[in-house]
């Protein structure tokens, strides 16, 4: 497995590395095996946001004796409440989380603190120069962190981070498809046809592309999220560019990104696994994702869910994600409606128990019209 440098870190890391987040509500002994899978293939990254106990709990005793061979990517604001994820910024809470974390894992240390999803300049100005960066440096300074990182899905957001000189490793959604778009482009429009035809949006939106320049230049190492765009680009019916790409493509793509140092891609099995490490045997006319860029076709993908979760607590406990995916494969005939149906049945909460509150659309950092769809998944599957 090929290495790369974070260089304000210190230390280097896997170019593929492993994201956990699909991990979580799955038994032990499959963490154990896709956990171990990866370390076996050379990954020696891999990132947790998940605030979940159990989920956590599970990866620690997956990591068992490997732990400091691994670097981990923990997050200082992903809070546990209420029996439901939520991000915050309260002190306290931090403290707890990622005391927390540290705890489950049996370490005593997080090789990043990863300041959990900062994606609006004024949240990020007050953690800038309030309590929560205090803390992070304070976790630095006492060896509790080896290095102090943040997780965004905005570009402007982040080039304030990296230029603050406050972070060591970003956290930041790369793929083909999101590069393409001006900055100031809403969620909603990122997909369509008119965006990717216009003459001044070929090619790396200039932002995205400083960015990834000043992040190069200042030592600042990159970590990948939303490199598959939740599965849309390996399918050419969703994919904006009208046909499919593989993910050893979507890898090498962001590979190629100025500061990248790994892409962490989810698995939920060890055969994933394999597939996903046979990137690093292939040659290089299978890496090339050139010709799959040429053109644009005229297909939406406003407003996906890419099931990140970061739209949680819901007042109703409603888990969006998880009924967002089961109308996706209903609507997609990806499965039978009825087979769906038997799965949603199971889950603590349904879509007509939503509240319009609309809470969840705020959070949402891919505008996801969240309360049209709950009454879509309610008149679909009655529930």
């Amino acid at each position: 497995m090929r290495q790369r440098l974070l260089p304000k870190a210190g230390f280097s890391v896997s170019e593929l590395g492993l994201g956990c987040e699909h991990l979580q509500g799955k038994d032990e002994g499959l963490i154990r095996e896709v956990v171990g899978a990866a370390l076996d293939g050379g990954i020696n990254i891999l990132d947790l946001f998940m605030s979940e106990p159990n989920v956590r709990t599970n990866i620690g005793r997956a990591l068992g004796n490997r732990r400091d061979r691994v670097a981990v990517q923990g997050h200082i604001g992903s809070a546990w409440l209420d029996g439901q994820y939520t991000r915050t910024r309260d002190l306290e809470q931090c403290r707890r989380f990622f005391d927390d974390l540290l705890r489950r894992l049996n370490t005593e240390y997080m090789d990043i603190g990863m300041i959990h999803f900062v994606d609006d300049l004024q949240d990020w100005r007050a953690i800038e120069k309030g309590p929560v960066m205090e803390y992070a440096q304070s976790l630095k300074a006492s060896g509790r962190i080896r290095a102090t990182g943040m997780s965004s899905h905005n570009a402007q957001v982040a080039l304030e981070a990296v230029r603050s000189g406050l972070i060591d490793v970003l956290m930041f959604s790369i793929n083909p498809a999101y590069d393409l778009l001006h900055e100031t482009t809403l969620i909603d429009d990122l997909f369509k046809g008119e965006t990717y035809q216009a003459q001044t949006l070929r090619g790396v939106n200039p932002v995205r592309a400083e960015l990834y320049r000043s992040c190069e230049a200042s030592g600042v190492g990159i970590t990948v999220m939303k490199t598959l765009g939740a599965g849309a680009l390996l399918e050419a019916k969703s994919s904006p560019f009208g046909t499919a790409l593989t993910v050893p493509q979507l890898a090498r793509y962001a590979l190629d990104r100025p500061g990248v140092a790994s892409v962490l891609v989810g698995c939920t099995s060890p055969e994933q696994v394999e597939n996903y490490l046979r990137y690093e045997t292939l040659d290089e006319a299978s890496l090339d994702y050139s010709s799959a860029l040429g053109s644009t076709a005229a297909y939406s993908l406003a407003g996906r869910c890419m099931y990140c979760n970061h739209c949680l607590p819901c007042p109703a406990r409603i888990d969006i994600a998880q009924v967002n995916k089961y109308l996706d494969l209903a609507e997609q005939q990806a499965q039978p409606v009825a087979s769906v149906l038997d799965h949603y049945r199971l889950l603590e909460a349904h879509a007509g128990d939503c509240l319009a509150c609309g809470l969840c659309e705020e959070r949402c950092p891919f505008q996801v019209p969240v309360r049209q769809r709950m009454q879509q998944a309610k008149a679909l599957f009655g529930l």
